[in-house]
């Protein structure tokens, strides 16, 4: 039972950040109807530029603080995100207003090609690291109940709540704040939401440097476990079934499906692992993604989109 309870945990927590990074994706496609490839490369250029600076700075300014680094690497982070966002609208998507949306995809995966060579020319190729400071030692919970109690990665626990917490404000913003509500109008027509005065350009700035900061978060998180190499931005696609398992357009749907894909993958690999050799981690989504796309297409909270000809 306590290997149960282990297993369902650690699902939840990676759950939780599969749910960040695929919250990227939905901010995106409902402020302009389009899949962002160029998610990935977010991911990737803003940990690199929070593991950089972070080392930079105290070498540039003459300090040691790891606290004062952090912050300050935080920052210029996100306001390298913004500016990227602002970037993005000026040069790119002002210039595909009312354009097919197989247009705006393919914008979207020039912009991750620029993103990655951007990256590597502005901050090399090598492998880095990030120390935010989060707790490695393991945590016994339920010790009372369970003999030996039920272990947990107490880094993976506070990367789960950061996420969760992030994913909430999100959530809430989309929901019941005016912007948020301008987010979803522009979603379902941009020609519509333009012709009621609604700011197309600023909405796309602000959904970008979102998805952005969304991206640093994610980005700092994965780096501060896993390091941060050029690999990043790919890794970052293994969130892809999560949209599709909670549909493009649904906040909540991210999250759900996150926690579905988290705790599945876990449990898939841990009692069908013996039986169907290992590795079952690695492809479990993708299938399930596949059985989605098949038997309901927009996801779990989707829309169903109908086109009248």
């Amino acid at each position: 039972m306590s290997y149960l309870l282990e297993t369902l945990f650690g699902g939840l927590m990676s759950g939780m950040m599969y749910a960040l990074i695929g919250l990227g994706f939905v901010l995106i496609f409902k402020a302009s109807g389009v899949f962002n490839f160029a998610q990935g490369a977010m991911v990737l250029v803003a940990a690199l530029s929070m593991a950089r600076f972070s080392a930079w700075l105290p070498q540039w300014l003459g300090f040691e603080s790891l606290i004062l680094a952090n912050v300050l690497a935080f920052i210029i982070s996100a306001i390298l995100m913004i500016i990227f966002a602002i970037a993005i609208e000026r040069l790119v998507l002002r210039h595909l207003v009312n354009q097919e949306a197989t247009t705006l995809l393919m914008a979207t995966l020039g912009i991750s090609y620029f993103l990655d060579g951007f990256g590597q020319t502005l901050f090399g190729s090598a492998m880095y690291t990030i120390d935010v400071g989060m707790p490695k030692d393991p945590l016994f919970v339920l010790d009372q109940v369970f003999e030996g109690g039920i272990l947990l990665s107490l880094e993976d626990l506070t990367a789960a709540v950061i996420a969760a917490a992030l994913v909430a404000v999100l959530a809430l913003f989309f929901q019941f704040t005016p912007t948020g509500r301008a987010l979803r109008a522009v979603a379902d027509d941009h020609q519509a939401a333009q012709s009621i005065g609604i700011p197309l350009n600023r909405i796309w700035i602000i959904v970008w440097a979102v998805a952005g900061l969304v991206a640093l978060v994610a980005g700092i998180i994965w780096g501060s476990k896993f390091g941060v190499s050029f690999t990043l931005s790919t890794a970052a696609l293994r969130a892809l079934p999560v949209v599709i398992l909670g549909g493009l357009t649904s906040v909540p749907g991210a999250i759900v499906a996150g926690l579905i894909i988290g705790v599945g993958e876990k449990l898939s690999e841990a009692y069908l692992g013996p039986f169907l050799g290992g590795g079952i981690e690695n492809w479990f989504a993708y299938v399930l993604a596949l059985v989605f796309l098949l038997f309901r297409p927009q996801g779990l909270f989707g829309e169903k989109i109908i086109d009248r000809v």
